[in-house]
């Protein structure tokens, strides 16, 4: 934290700063459940008037979602300009998948997640898309909560060529 405060000093403020700040916060949670939302929040609100990019405010209402829940999140969402520039963004219609399991409608996030597995750009986001289908598979909301986020459950393998394009 030491060289965090350190970076901050001076009169300029930054994108990097904020992002670490907003890093620093994660950090200093033990738990998604402690994370501070509301300071996320708002040191997303002041990174928006720095970048207007729409993958900033897609975070911005993830940590929306995270504080109010996941109908909020897609409020956030809805409320994106420049949505069409994150049609190639894989985790776009992650995001939507997650908030859609979070509501308990698993199939609207199965099709969400199928969508992000078909805009993976390498090996390692389609392994998570396809943790993130396994999940919707699961016999229940707790269960797929479970599947989302514990590590050691083993996700469905998907190679490149049976992701439908």
């Amino acid at each position: 934290m030491r060289l965090l405060e350190l970076s901050a000093s001076g009169s300029e403020l930054n994108a990097y700063h904020i992002e670490a700040a907003i890093a620093s916060v994660h950090a200093m949670a033990r738990c998604a459940e402690e994370t501070d939302w509301g300071a996320i929040i708002s040191l997303y609100d002041c990174l928006m008037l720095i970048d207007r990019s729409p993958i900033v405010a897609l975070n911005r209402a993830i940590a929306v979602a995270q504080r109010d829940g996941p109908d909020r999140g897609l409020d956030a969402i809805r409320t994106i300009s420049n949505l069409e520039r994150l049609a190639d963004y894989p985790f776009y219609p992650a995001a939507l998948g997650k908030l859609e399991l979070r509501r308990g409608n698993c199939e609207r996030a199965r099709e969400h997640f199928q969508m992000a597995l078909t805009r993976a750009r390498n090996p390692m986001e389609r392994h998570f898309f396809a943790r993130r289908l396994t999940a919707c598979d699961a016999p229940s909301v707790q269960r797929a909560a479970r599947a989302f986020w514990e590590p050691n459950l083993e996700p469905r393998v998907v190679s490149d060529s049976e992701v439908e394009h």
